[in-house]
């Protein structure tokens, strides 16, 4: 569920600068790594769910 955007964190400065920069960076990881981290995230929502 979105949260309202009053409760939207805005960025500003030095901290946006930050978020800019590694939201255009790639991320290079190999079928098994992505294989590996989906896995980790299907657990931990099956693990959130109880």
């Amino acid at each position: 569920m979105a949260r309202p955007i009053k409760e939207t964190p805005i960025l500003f400065g030095e901290d946006a600068r930050r978020f800019e920069e590694r939201m255009k960076e790639k991320r290079s990881e190999t079928l098994e790594q992505r294989e590996k981290r989906l896995k980790d995230y299907e657990l931990a929502m099956k693990i959130f769910k109880k």
